[in-house]
């Protein structure tokens, strides 16, 4: 390593994981942000929301579910190896501190929390597995489109082939990703709403402001300030999936309808 490569190594791993963007590329992702900010913010006013999200039959219920256990097999393989090739070439320092861990530890207890309240009018089987898929689903709100700005800019790269051990890394963690994402048609308590739309396309926006400031790794109060707050929409729009008044109609519905026979019957035989 050349004496000038040394303190930029040193550097860059100090102030995170991933390269900040600069110059003509962090306003094009700024651009490219708030374009799909604005194209969520249209959807949600357009699509006729509420919508339920299609079940899966028992079949295919049971194929998403191995296709999920898989993903997570095959990240808990390919980590090891990015780690171990790391380490072999001398590349992978301490670790830098994770300041929004705690951010997300609190986030994850509250929406398990509300979920599983909300939810226990359904029985307390629906209600545990939709919290658990809840608390499940709403990093990935986060962590797709992030990863997706992040992946080409992780640092170091691993020789001899970056772009293969980048591969290495993120394609098992989007897939990962995706199919958490597709758990959400098992809940019956979710349905596509325009607050979830919109919690999200807030998100994006601020994405787009973290990217216009170069969307570098939260060690400084900007950063961490704008990772902060586009966590929480995250975990709002997750939310909202699940707090739809429609979501709740069941068993509203069947409480109005028991009251209805009840008073029915009451004229009829009174």
């Amino acid at each position: 390593m050349s004496m000038t490569s040394a303190p930029l190594h040193a550097a860059v791993t100090q102030s995170g994981t991933w390269v900040s963007y600069g110059g003509t590329a962090r306003m094009v992702l700024a651009v490219v942000l708030l374009a799909a900010a604005g194209g969520v913010a249209y959807a949600a006013i357009r699509l006729p929301l509420p919508v339920r999200l299609p079940r899966p039959s028992e079949g295919a219920r049971t194929f998403m579910l191995l296709i999920w256990g898989f993903a997570i097999i095959a990240f808990l393989v390919c980590l090891p190896i990015y780690v171990k090739h790391a380490r072999r070439e001398h590349l992978l320092r301490a670790v830098p501190p994770d300041p929004i861990a705690p951010v997300t530890a609190i986030c994850l207890g509250v929406i398990f929390t509300i979920i599983l309240i909300v939810g226990s009018s359904r029985g307390w089987r629906i209600a545990l597995a939709s919290a658990a898929i809840g608390a499940a689903v709403a990093p990935m709100i986060f962590e797709f489109p992030f990863d997706l700005i992040v992946m080409a800019r992780t640092y170091p790269p691993l020789p001899p082939d970056p772009a293969l051990y980048r591969v290495l890394f993120f394609a098992p963690l989007f897939l990962v990703e995706c199919t958490t994402l597709a758990l959400l048609t098992l809940s019956p308590m979710v349905r596509l709403s325009r607050v979830a739309f919109f919690f999200f396309a807030l998100m994006l926006v601020v994405f787009a402001v973290w990217g216009l400031s170069g969307f570098a790794y939260p060690s400084l109060s900007v950063p961490f300030a704008l990772n902060v707050v586009s966590k929480i929409l995250a975990f709002a729009a997750a939310l909202s999936l699940f707090l739809s008044r429609r979501a709740l109609a069941p068993a509203s519905g069947t409480s109005a309808s028991s009251s209805a026979a009840v008073v029915h019957a009451g004229h009829r035989y009174g």
